[in-house]
């Protein structure tokens, strides 16, 4: 009798001290992985978190008095404005004063009171061979850059580059990130002070250091990595809309139904402007974009700002198996230890 006693208090200090055991050893694991998971969060987040960029006045945005192109951040950009600046206009400038000085010369030399004979010459073979063929030339020469520059704006994003899905709305623009976690951002106008409001529940430009111009800024920009192909598909929510930025040399139709799709690239970080181009309805003048370009790891610490954010390339399940594999340890342990215990009881007995 005193034996069987003697025989299960043990048994049940050995349950105790296995469960005790058994507890410890699953709580040091979570702490292990707490603190695993918690040790890259700290190194990617800066201490003071993510702060929208200053846009620098002059660029990526309309200028005062501004009648050219604006100053292009894009390979693409640079191209247009090269063919631009340095091809069409020069000849359309030519052109232009060549035609000029003919209509002079003729208003001068062939008018009624100084040639009032005139001429009964009514063909030229070799006049008109000239004016067929030059223009013939010089649109062909306009062509091979021309025709250059579309099939080098719509090349296809290359193997891993990021997607970003953009949506036109009325009368806003949603931009999604399935690469990030798929978040989705939504980016409205900001109001105007001492004007009607346009957006409910956003507040006035101005209101903070980084703003910009107003009817260009936004409460959420676009934010994407600086000097990585990214691959914009575009789509509609209700009608046609216009995602066109022109300091990026990128205009592309949002249209209901339809994924158009087209690359962009931005070779210096900072903020660029643009707006729909497409009429869209009653408030399609407040519908601006707001692309902030940041170095690869401000575009990380961004990205990790929102609810399921992950770096591009790298899978959330992954950390949900390590964490969950001690967690299974911990649990086949435990039921193991009663069942042990049982066995010896059973036995002493």
């Amino acid at each position: 009798m005193i034996l069987g006693k003697t025989v299960r208090t043990l048994g049940e200090a050995a349950k105790a001290l296995g469960l005790y055991s058994v507890t410890a050893m699953a709580f040091s694991s979570s702490l292990a992985i707490s603190s695993a998971i918690a040790a890259p969060a700290a190194e990617a987040v800066p201490a003071a978190g993510y702060t929208p960029m200053k846009p620098t006045p002059g660029i990526g945005m309309p200028v005062e008095g501004g009648i050219g192109l604006q100053q292009q951040y894009s390979k693409l950009g640079e191209y247009g404005e090269w063919i631009h600046d340095g091809v069409l206009m020069p000849i359309i400038t030519v052109i232009t004063l060549f035609v000029l000085l003919l209509i002079i010369i003729i208003a001068v030399r062939y008018n009624r009171r100084a040639n009032p004979v005139a001429s009964k010459t009514s063909h030229n073979t070799i006049l008109e061979v000239v004016w067929t063929l030059v223009p013939v030339l010089i649109l062909i020469g306009i062509a091979v850059p021309s025709i250059d520059l579309i099939a080098k704006q719509y090349k296809p994003a290359p193997k891993g580059a990021l997607t970003i899905k953009v949506t036109g709305n009325q009368w806003f623009w949603t931009y999604g990130y399935p690469d990030n976690g798929d978040f989705e951002v939504v980016s409205n106008m900001l109001n105007l002070p001492g004007q009607p409001t346009i957006n409910n529940g956003v507040r006035e430009v101005g209101s903070k250091p980084w703003d910009g111009p107003s009817h260009l800024e936004v409460d959420n920009r676009m934010v994407v990595p600086v000097g990585e192909p990214i691959r914009l598909q575009i789509t509609a929510a209700d009608v046609i809309h216009s995602f066109a930025v022109p300091s990026l040399w990128f205009k592309l139709d949002a249209v209901p139904g339809r994924i158009n799709e087209k690359v962009l690239l931005v070779e210096k970080p900072g903020v660029y402007y643009g707006q729909c181009s497409e009429l869209c309805g009653a408030k399609h003048g407040y519908m601006p974009i707001a692309v902030e370009a940041l170095p690869r790891a401000q575009y990380d610490a961004w990205v990790l700002t929102h609810a399921g954010g992950v770096i591009d390339g790298q899978k959330p399940a992954a950390a949900a198996a390590t964490v969950a594999a001690p967690a299974a340890v911990a649990t086949e342990a435990a039921s193991e230890a009663p069942a042990a215990d049982a066995t010896a009881a059973a036995t002493a007995e």
